[in-house]
């Protein structure tokens, strides 16, 4: 007989799955499923990333130092409030390490990233969604969870899977309206997507406040998701945590020299910025002429709806196109499909006219 028990909430975690990204056959996929760039990361990037093949013998310096100072001199940061991490994922879970604990809650938005509620199980900590409105983070919703065991409020802003956001003016009201010892954690994998000018991904807010983080990506716009790296921008103590618990090299040397030259290539961010705005807009309105209900965002991803999305996923998979169901975010009728090249939209397009008809 097994004696051994994990701690309380681990068992009650449901593991995450990610988008499929291969066909049983083995035949080419075209891969919608999981928000990557469509063309990859930077040729600089892949540069770098070769250029130390030769050295993967060598431990990668435990610091970021290069990383973090690139991202300070491009966002116009403190790089000793940079926290770099393995992707944004390990970045969350630290927080909720080190902030949340059994009994504890951390509130999130209903259709929040999955990682939130995965987090906070993952230490005993209870997770609380808060209702949307309209697919849409309502921030009265959020204040109306906080109770004496609220310990954090995630927020991804642009949201996955919605695409929708809220505006810096309700960014503040939620963060003045919270309790100091109450830590906001600003998810912003999606910034470098957004076009809007009421947006903010929570920069002004971490200068401002003690009790705010804001979390990034390289695996969204910047293409690097194979190599999982993230960056925290934090006030100096929770800075300060963060170190004491990551792990020692927890950041690959390849994965810090490929972020690196992926800063330095701001023109290829901001072309596949230009792209995304032009093909989503573009497919939002071809995808509606063919009968399909979508829902555009910030982000570089779209929900489509459906009346019975399990066999719409089926048909689009027998016709080489993945894209990620979303029954798990509590959307059973909704696919999500990320905004790909435009030879990809096209056959999805095709697929979805001969589906649809």
């Amino acid at each position: 007989m097994n004696t051994l028990v994990p701690r309380p909430g681990i068992l009650e975690i449901s593991p995450y799955v990610g988008g499929e990204s291969k066909l049983a056959s083995g035949r080419r996929a075209i891969r919608l499923a999981a928000n990557e760039n469509p063309f990859g990361p930077s040729p600089k990037a892949i540069e770098a990333y070769s250029a130390l093949a030769k050295e993967l013998h060598r431990y990668p310096e435990g610091g970021c130092l290069a990383v973090r100072r690139s991202i300070a001199r491009l966002h116009g940061l403190d790089m000793e409030r940079i926290v770099c991490g393995a992707g944004s994922d390990e970045l969350i879970a630290l927080l909720m390490r080190a902030y949340c604990g059994p009994d504890h809650e951390m509130i999130y938005s209903q259709h929040g990233f999955l990682m939130y509620p995965i987090s906070a199980h993952a230490v005993g900590a209870v997770p609380v969604a808060a209702p949307e409105r309209n697919m849409r983070t309502d921030v009265d919703a959020l204040l109306d969870q906080v109770t004496d065991q609220t310990k954090a409020v995630f927020l991804a802003n642009p949201n996955n899977p919605t695409g929708s956001y809220i505006a810096v003016s309700d960014l503040f009201r939620l963060r003045r309206r919270l309790r100091e010892d109450i830590l906001l954690v600003i998810d912003a994998a999606y910034a470098e997507y957004v076009t809007t000018n009421d947006y903010e991904p929570g920069v002004k807010l971490v200068d401002m406040f003690p009790n705010v983080v804001m979390t990034r990506t390289f695996s969204k716009i910047y293409g690097l998701a194979a190599l999982r790296l993230g960056w925290a921008y934090c006030p100096q103590p929770i800075a300060d945590v963060l170190n004491r618990i990551r792990g020692p090299f927890n950041v690959s040397a390849p994965a810090q020299v490929a972020a690196v030259a992926a800063l330095e290539d701001q023109e290829y961010v901001r072309a596949a910025r230009v792209h995304n705005s032009r093909c989503m807009a573009w497919f939002l309105q071809q995808a509606a002429e063919v009968g399909v209900a979508t829902k555009g965002g910030a982000g570089n991803f779209a929900l489509m709806q459906f009346d019975d999305a399990a066999k719409a996923a089926e048909y689009l998979k027998q016709q080489g196109i993945l894209v990620r169901r979303m029954d798990a975010y509590g959307l059973p009728h909704h696919l999500r499909v990320t905004i790909g090249t435009e030879p990809e939209m096209r056959e999805l397009l095709e697929a979805l006219r001969t589906y649809m008809s």
